[in-house]
């Protein structure tokens, strides 16, 4: 098949947890997925191989959203490998936790860049690239209806996402593009874990009146529905995947 004329999907931080479960996912559904890291190569490069294995298409590009001009040879390097982008999981996010009176400035100014001006630069990008039809993506938190103590900082730059979400379907008009966001809650990665004892995740797995946490599949489900002809009627909205935990 020729690859520019499949569904071709960049996922942004897909070198593992959440976001390397919805890249094998949309592998699956027949998407062509671009799998971006930041510095570990290694990891985007299993990422990719396992998508090969399961006779999917991938490449693993590295692109700083905090840096323009790599966010534009992202987009670049994608169409030339794999075709025009269609989709775009736009997931750029870090986490230092402090209380407010505690943040650090570093880490604070990090996250801003990272979480917030790194998913402006790719919807930037994006909006002024992607076609008629074609969808974005953006992986926000439900920490921004929790409002968890010592999450002031991250939680504010996920706000930001939700409503850069609202602002860019509405300034896609007439292009048959959609824009949501997913905002999954506690979630069974790696990174979750780390740090937290046995006592903590158990408290934090009964928040949901469903009892347990989210696993990556559970995010990847709803991103592969909205990314499919099933979401072709949702745009501007920001979805919880959280079994009712907010």
């Amino acid at each position: 098949m020729n690859p520019a004329s499949r569904q071709v999907a960049i996922v942004m931080g897909a070198s593992r947890g959440i976001r390397a479960t919805i890249a094998g996912r949309l592998a699956r559904d027949g998407f062509a997925v671009a799998v971006t890291y930041a510095s570990d190569s290694g990891a985007a490069g299993k990422v990719v191989s396992a998508i090969h294995a399961a006779n999917g298409r991938a490449v693993a590009i590295k692109a700083d959203v905090r840096n323009v001009a790599e966010v534009a040879a992202l987009f670049d390097e994608t169409e030339a490998t794999l075709g025009k982008a269609t989709l775009l999981v736009n997931n750029a996010g870090i986490m230092t936790l402090a209380p407010i009176a505690e943040m650090d400035d570093a880490a604070f100014d990090t996250m801003l860049a990272v979480n917030l001006k790194g998913v402006f630069n790719m919807l930037r990008e994006a909006a002024r690239r992607l076609e008629a039809g074609a969808k974005v993506i953006n992986i926000s938190s439900s920490i921004t209806r929790l409002a968890s103590p010592t999450y002031g900082p991250y939680a504010a730059t996920k706000s930001g996402v939700e409503i850069l979400t609202a602002i860019l379907a509405r300034e896609l008009r007439g292009r048959g593009a959609t824009v949501n966001a997913v905002a999954p809650g506690p979630t069974a990665t790696d990174l979750f874990f780390e740090g937290k004892s046995p006592d903590l995740i158990a408290r934090i797995a009964k928040l949901a009146p469903l009892e347990r946490l989210g696993e990556p599949d559970d995010i990847a489900k709803v991103v592969s529905m909205i990314a499919g002809r099933d979401g072709d009627w949702i745009s501007g909205q920001t979805i919880l995947v959280n079994g009712g935990a907010a």
